[in-house]
């Protein structure tokens, strides 16, 4: 059915040359006026679109002959010869696909000349708005011009007034009139009801919901009726512009002008709006803004000054286009509220500047949206001088085009200012944490996708045309192309959105597993978390191609950039490499698990996470070390407890000379066999090591059942050797040093006796006991001529 509906969708392209060739004079002349080529634009991006879903035809046809060809191999080269069927096979099929591709060619190329044709009047519509923005004129400040404003003005209110006369003095349109009379009546009284007192009802009931701490829900609830101070008013307008239209004494420029107005009392009740919503009278929770409640006063009258003003000025414009003004009228007229609007913009600056001062006096530095608040308020000070300035000196559009714009920026940022605050408190009214709420990683995210989808509005505003949008979406939507696939926005979602269902699948696969059904199987946890790190790395990569070739995308293509790369990124990447495969001979192999005690590169420490780049180990004061992969399948790793946690004790013990060895023997080993956590079989032992330089060292050797606990047991056994030593009166010595003095009388000054004359006072050498927490000198006993390290010693030399 795809192949017999080719004709359907092949371009007529007779019809498109004479398409192309009257956009190709439009261009060279640059005669015809903006409208028409826009006009002209909007049928060449259709022909272009065309020409884009063209280039898929014949698409399976194409692969269908290609993976034949490829079937068959290169040709022979010259001189080689080959069969003759295979060589009328492959003749065949490349003049089928020569066939194929001739319509795929066709419509490429004129795709090309259809860009490029679109091109071309973009550039000649941009060069045009640049000239006419630019464009020097008459100065509001010349009071030549003065009374050609006034004129207009009155030119204008005199068309108004006369156009009602003429319909007063119809006899049809009067009876008319007079029969709508009770239904503009009606009209008019609601409109005058929904103007004066929409406003207030909505306070009210506003501040009825939200109370003195209102929660999440009560909040938004109040945000959405707070919006009644929008509609309502914008409402009775329209009853009244209804009622005025419906009266019949408004003639064609009246109308024109009534149409003119409602969306600028929007524009100017939303200021009104947004205003009251970033400089809030009262706020139960937090303010948008750090400022004294004057200051917010201020705001909201600003605001509210502002939005006004910038829409009268607007509405000027409009009723001058209509009206006909000259550009001099026009400029006279506008240039007051366009000095208005530059001054409640400098206010409003102050405002943000005292909010950054507030702000940064709260923080103790200046954060980030203090920064940016910064930079708006400067621009906004700039803008306010700047625009009076060029409107002065004759750049009039260009102030236009600077302020307009700038003010339907603001009224955005405030925008997204207000809908933030809306996505904190649905968060918060979802996960009931409004303590985490301005810290939560989700409503950043929503922040950030409001920021995105708004810069189209932002480049509408700054002039960009609907077309360039379209333009700039149609080049997202043409894509790029890498050998033989087109890779286009669609491919992408299509990806994404297949590897996320195969992405879940997989972590519900994993959970089923972890949950359900390895618990129930004799599987230590270790091959637990083993199986379910392999499945969840097999599960990622099966999504993975399962996503890219669901896209679409050819793999062949994507293998000759990767294969330009592996050299690089193995060389960059070498280190990263390693632990992933040791990671993954960790999980097969199983030489630890989670929960092990093991030593490597003398840390000792518990397994906690075993993943595909490193280990971590929890060592027993708490703290984490990170060990790659690598060090522990190419390293020395000791494992206590692995397979089981049986392991030995080793508890030393010194006990003084002239003690009876085997009452000491016997008393540890009742003490090693009482244990309860020491094996019987085998049995403890006692060893008697040998004579140390202090006292008899002795060593309890036992099997303890649990390993982890062998410290507590070394602690509870000393505590049993201490209490049974003291009631068997069996001393534990410490560390004793005899030291021998020579010249003695010099260390004690002339009025000191020799030391032979003490030595003679005893029958021994005198010596000084050190206190018990000296250092053990085992390995340096005093040699037998007195001198402690065998040197001769000199004058003043003590060991």
């Amino acid at each position: 059915m795809a192949q017999t509906s080719v004709s359907d969708i092949t371009p007529d392209y007779e019809a498109w040359n004479r398409v192309a060739a009257r956009a190709d004079e439009a261009i060279e002349t640059g005669r015809a006026s903006t409208n028409a080529l826009e006009m002209l634009r909007v049928e060449l991006a259709d022909w272009r679109q065309r020409f884009l879903d063209a280039q898929d035809i014949n698409r399976n046809a194409i692969e269908t002959v290609q993976r034949q060809l490829d079937a068959l191999g290169p040709a022979p080269e010259e001189g080689a010869t080959e069969p003759a069927d295979i060589t009328a096979e492959r003749n065949q099929l490349e003049e089928r696909m020569d066939r194929l591709r001739e319509p795929v060619r066709k419509a490429e190329l004129s795709f090309t000349r259809a860009d490029g044709l679109i091109q071309g009047i973009d550039a000649i519509i941009r060069a045009r708005q640049t000239r006419e923005i630019m464009e020097f004129g008459a100065s509001p400040l010349n009071p030549v011009h003065w009374p050609e404003g006034v004129a207009a003005l009155g030119r204008t209110f005199s068309t108004l007034r006369s156009e009602a006369i003429s319909a007063l003095d119809n006899p049809v349109q009067r009876d008319e009139t007079m029969n709508n009379i009770p239904a503009l009546l009606v009209m008019t009284v609601i409109g005058i009801v929904l103007v004066a007192w929409g406003r207030r009802w909505t306070h009210k009931l506003t501040r009825r919901i939200l109370g003195d701490e209102p929660g999440a829900a009560r909040w938004i609830v109040g945000f959405v009726v707070s919006m009644g101070t929008l509609f309502l008013p914008l409402f009775g307008v329209y009853f009244l512009i209804e009622a005025v239209s419906s009266s019949g004494l408004v003639g064609l420029r009246g109308s024109r002008m009534l149409d003119v107005l409602g969306p600028l009392v929007f524009t100017f009740l939303l200021a009104r709006w947004l205003a009251s919503r970033v400089f809030p009278a009262q706020e139960a929770r937090t303010l948008p803004l750090n400022l004294s409640p004057e200051s917010r006063r201020k705001g909201r009258f600003y605001g509210m000054l502002l939005g006004a003003f910038a829409s009268g000025s607007v509405f000027l414009q409009q009723v001058g286009e209509i009206s006909q003004w000259s550009h001099s009228a026009s400029v006279v007229n506008q240039f007051p509220l366009m000095v208005v609007c530059s001054l409640l913009l400098l206010r409003i600056s102050r405002l943000l500047r005292e909010h950054v001062r507030a702000d940064a006096a709260i923080e103790g530095e200046e954060t980030y949206r203090s920064r940016m608040t910064g930079i708006l308020a400067f621009l906004m000070a700039a803008l306010s001088i700047v625009v009076p300035v060029l409107g002065a000196i004759g750049y009039f559009r260009l102030a236009q085009a600077l302020l307009y714009p700038s003010l339907a920026s603001i009224e955005v940022l405030a925008m997204l200012l207000v809908l933030q605050r809306v996505v904190v408190e649905f968060y918060v009214l979802v996960t009931r944490n409004r303590a985490g709420a301005t810290e939560s990683l989700v409503p950043i995210l929503v922040g950030v996708a409001l920021v995105l989808l708004s810069l189209p509005i932002f480049a509408l505003i700054w002039g960009a045309r609907v077309a360039d949008l379209t333009e700039l979406y149609a080049r997202a939507a043409e894509g790029f192309v890498i050998g033989e696939t087109r890779i286009s926005p669609t491919i992408f979602l299509t990806l994404a959105f297949v590897f996320v269902l195969g992405y879940t699948a997989t972590r519900l696969l994993q959970g089923a597993l972890k949950n359900t059904i390895l618990p129930k199987t004799k599987i230590d946890t270790g091959g637990r978390n083993a199986i379910l790190s392999g499945v969840g790395y097999i599960g990622i990569f099966l999504a993975a191609v399962i996503a890219i070739t669901s896209a679409g995308i050819d793999l062949t293509a994507l293998g000759y950039v990767a294969g330009a790369l592996s050299v690089g990124i193995g060389f960059g990447l070498q280190n990263v490499v390693s632990n992933f495969v040791s990671g993954i001979i960790l999980l097969v192999e199983r030489p630890i698990s989670e929960g092990d005690w093991i030593e490597v590169g003398g840390v000792h420490g518990n397994v906690k996470d075993i993943s595909v780049r490193s280990t971590i180990i929890q060592t027993f004061d708490r703290s984490d070390v990170i060990v790659p992969n690598a060090d522990l399948v190419s390293g020395r790793v000791t494992n206590y407890t692995r397979g089981n946690t049986v392991g030995r004790l080793i508890v030393p013990v010194g006990v003084a000379y002239g003690t009876d060895t085997k009452m000491v023997e016997g008393i540890l080993q009742e003490i090693a066999e009482a244990h309860p956590l020491v094996l019987l079989n085998p049995p403890p032992a006692v060893i008697f090591r040998g004579f140390g330089a202090d006292a008899l060292d002795f060593e309890i050797r036992a099997i303890l059942r649990d390993v982890n606990y062998v410290l507590s047991v070394h602690s509870e056994m000393n505590h049993e050797i201490a209490s049974r030593f003291v009631a068997a009166g069996i001393e534990i010595p410490f560390a004793q040093r005899d030291i021998w003095i020579r010249n003695a009388e010099v260390l004690g000054g002339g009025g000191v006796e020799p030391a032979e004359d003490k030595l003679k006072t005893n029958d021994v050498p005198e010596s000084a006991v050190m206190h018990p927490s000296a250092p053990r000198q085992r390995d340096e006993p005093p040699d037998m001529d007195g001198d402690a390290d065998g040197d001769s010693g000199g004058a003043g030399d003590a060991r």
